[in-house]
């Protein structure tokens, strides 16, 4: 059965029948939502579940939201799978951790990427982690945050991880990593695995 999934940026998970007009199957509230909250830039499924990060990044200075905000270290983040059918919580994670980290939200609000067997979320920390689908076990983790040395000679610095989800082709991973608005680390690199 065909079935269509959204997420909202109040933080609800909506599964919706398209041979009935659209009728509702379930929502499920998984996050607290807001301006840059909830479910965010996109959500991924492998036809066995939905896969989700949460956002709900936070500020501790208000005001016009520019690059030069600050960031709640403590709110925010982390990735959760729903059953396709009933939309009942299957494996949640908890967020990626800020201490000793300068511009850092554990806010995952990238969109998400689910191949066969893993799944995987960035978030503004700039780490990036993949994930068991089965189970939400973590298999992998990377830190972003550094200076690196690009194959043309140019300066490159990772960052925040927001907006676009990772891209997994002929068995590599592509994403990229620097995002100075709401706050974030800025950065300017195309990170392939």
């Amino acid at each position: 059965k065909e079935i269509l999934l959204a997420g909202q940026k109040n933080g609800v998970a909506h599964a919706i029948d398209p041979d009935k007009e659209g009728e509702i199957l379930w929502n499920r509230k998984v996050a607290e939502g807001g301006v840059q909250g909830g479910l965010q830039w996109g959500q991924a499924t492998d036809g066995k579940a939905l896969y989700a990060s949460i956002a709900d990044t936070r500020w501790l200075s208000q005001g016009n939201i520019t690059a030069d905000v600050e960031l709640d270290p403590n709110m925010g983040g982390g990735v959760i799978a729903l059953d396709l059918v009933t939309g009942e919580i299957l494996w949640e994670v908890p967020p990626v951790s800020c201490v000793g980290r300068d511009r850092c939200s554990p806010a995952e609000t990238a969109a998400v990427t689910a191949i066969e067997g893993v799944v995987f979320s960035g978030a503004v920390s700039g780490e990036m982690r993949a994930f068991n689908s089965e189970t939400g076990e973590e298999i992998w983790r990377y830190d972003t945050v550094r200076e690196y040395e690009t194959v043309n000679g140019a300066p490159g610095r990772g960052g925040a991880i927001d907006q676009a989800g990772p891209v997994v082709v002929d068995g590599r991973v592509y994403f990229n990593s620097g995002y100075a608005k709401w706050g974030g680390n800025p950065g300017n690199v195309l990170l392939v695995f």
